[in-house]
């Protein structure tokens, strides 16, 4: 696990997307969101933190990922990189299933989002901006 906090508003974290792990970045994300001014967005970032590294941790082997955060006055950027081109389907679940839900809720609670293929793999993408503003179109 690697570690990166630049002055300022980012934050990078190389780990292997484990529960116990899944623990500690949610934290992490909530210590640095409140330090750097969006408290506001902590319940939604936890979701989407939460969410997009239970995905690698259920669908990418290894399960080693980067989780980039980013604040500005106008958004709050998560950033998860792995190494699977398969990319995110916003899809509507099996009502009896007992999963299969976590880009719903991802797209509940940000205000944008979406997926990138890179040279290594893929980067999932979420935005989300301060109450009460929405979106750029």
């Amino acid at each position: 696990m690697t570690i990166t906090v630049r002055a300022g508003t980012h934050y990078q974290q190389r780990l292997a997307a484990e529960p116990a792990q899944i623990r500690r970045v949610r934290r992490i994300t909530a210590a640095l969101l409140r330090y750097w001014g969006w408290g506001e967005a902590v319940d939604p970032a936890l979701v989407c933190v939460t969410e997009l590294l239970a995905n690698v941790d259920r669908h990418v082997r290894p399960s080693e990922c980067e989780l980039r955060l980013a604040a500005s006055p106008s958004l709050v950027r998560i950033v998860v990189s792995d190494g699977s081109r398969t990319l995110p389907v916003l899809r509507e679940p099996d009502p009896y299933a007992e999963e299969g839900r976590g880009m719903l809720m991802i797209a509940a609670v940000a205000h944008t989002w979406g997926a990138d293929l890179t040279s290594y793999g893929k980067a999932v993408w979420v935005e989300l901006h301060p109450a009460g503003q929405e979106a750029a179109a």
